[in-house]
């Protein structure tokens, strides 16, 4: 037992991560590995695995922080170990306060422990309490956060409302999904359910994840008449992620209503195509090969990347020393020249595999189209990915027209 009178009932370690030390169950312990995600199996979650998720989040808050110019105020509501609280008040610049909280009485012991052994009781607040309630006591003017950051273990969906209300006008949402079997089209009905929109099993389904819960985000926004803006996106591992600027006002909510819709494909060509409204005359023939199309939506057809803000994160990583920085120095050059390419993205084995072809390399594939007149850009979400403006079949044949050359 230490000064603040904690003392851990279950086995556990102390570990580093970032600039911080933070006490934790001993996974060893419960017999969890890195690929296992069960919340079950510890007394408190913890997971090694979403310390990317953590540093990228402290990028994007200190970007946001540094495009604002001011100190700010953060909520994560679901905060368990406290790792992520403590983390953004000792290793981002200009927070005036955290304040984090859980609804397990095990997991606010802890957090209170890890706050205490950072030295931050005076900047960070732990509560014991719902997420939903802590998050509507501050749905007032002047109890509002600079930043709200939900990561919960499954969908955000339960705790986006109250959330969006918490949020300051210009504040910062972020917020992860692990859902993916629901968001990438294994089970339809309850993406429908969380999200509001169809999913579809496609070799770009973790974009369609992206878009359907940003999507989600701007519906529930739109609703308290607040519009939102993508700065950043990201799918790593096992999770999606999203970071959206809201803005206050009912325009700025139709804004956000006007960008969504629907992106339509065709499964034996692979031809996509993106629409405000669906038609069953659209649906009926694909304008490239005359198959039969499906659809994926409503989601958010608007961008999901905003170069500036990627640009301000990229800038941010050089100064830090986190052990992802490398591979977080390869995903946001990629994402800022994500940011203005076309909807949707082509993986190079899905097509040579539909063409019974040699895979030739991406970058072989992007010159090809690059030479043929087409903008083609690589795309984070799959490393075999292109996006790029050719329709799908003039990809086909710039891939064939490469195998033929070699």
């Amino acid at each position: 037992m230490d000064e603040t009178g904690y003392a851990a009932d279950f086995p556990s370690e102390i570990i580093n991560e970032g600039k911080v030390r933070v006490l934790v169950p001993d996974l060893k312990a419960y017999g969890v590995v890195p690929s296992d995600y069960a919340p079950s199996k510890a007394p408190v979650f913890y997971n090694p695995v979403m310390e990317l998720n953590r540093d990228i989040a402290i990028l994007a808050v200190q970007a946001y922080q540094r495009a604002a110019n001011r100190e700010i105020s953060i909520c994560e509501p679901l905060t368990s170990t406290g790792i992520r609280g403590v983390r953004f008040a000792t290793e981002i610049h200009g927070v005036k306060n955290v304040l984090i909280s859980d609804i397990n009485e095990r997991a606010f012991n802890l957090a209170k422990h890890n706050v205490h052994l950072n030295s931050l009781t005076e900047r960070v607040t732990v509560k014991h309490k719902d997420a939903n309630c802590l998050l509507s006591c501050h749905g007032a003017p002047h109890k509002r956060f600079d930043v709200v950051d939900i990561d919960p273990f499954g969908s955000p969906v339960p705790y986006l409302d109250s959330a969006i209300r918490a949020l300051r006008n210009k504040g910062l949402l972020a917020a992860t999904a692990t859902d993916m079997a629901p968001l990438c089209g294994v089970h339809a009905k309850a993406c429908i359910r969380k999200y509001g929109g169809k999913p579809l099993r496609t070799e770009y389904c973790q974009e369609l994840a992206v878009r359907l819960l940003a999507g989600g985000v701007a519906t529930l926004a739109a609703k308290h008449d607040i519009g939102v803006r993508l700065l950043f996106t990201h799918c790593s591992d096992h999770y999606v992620r999203v970071y959206a600027e809201i803005g206050y006002g009912a325009k700025k909510a139709d804004e956000s209503i006007s960008h969504m819709g629907y992106v339509l494909h065709c499964f034996n060509c692979l031809h996509r195509e993106t629409a405000k409204n669906l038609s069953a005359k659209r649906l009926e023939q694909c304008p490239e090969c005359g198959a039969k199309m499906d659809y994926a939506g409503p989601l958010w057809l608007d961008k999901i990347f905003d170069r500036q803000f990627c640009e301000l994160m990229t800038k941010e990583n050089t100064l830090k020393a986190f052990r992802n920085s490398g591979k977080i120095a390869k995903l946001l050059p990629t994402a800022t020249v994500e940011a203005d390419a076309p909807i949707t993205y082509y993986v190079v084995d899905k097509i040579s595999n539909k063409l019974s072809v040699p895979v030739p390399a991406v970058d072989t594939l992007l010159q090809a189209l690059h030479s043929n007149g087409f903008r083609a850009v690589p795309t984070h979400f799959n490393s075999r990915g292109i996006r790029t403006d050719a329709p799908a079949l003039a990809v086909q044949e710039a891939l064939k027209e490469i195998v033929t050359a070699t």
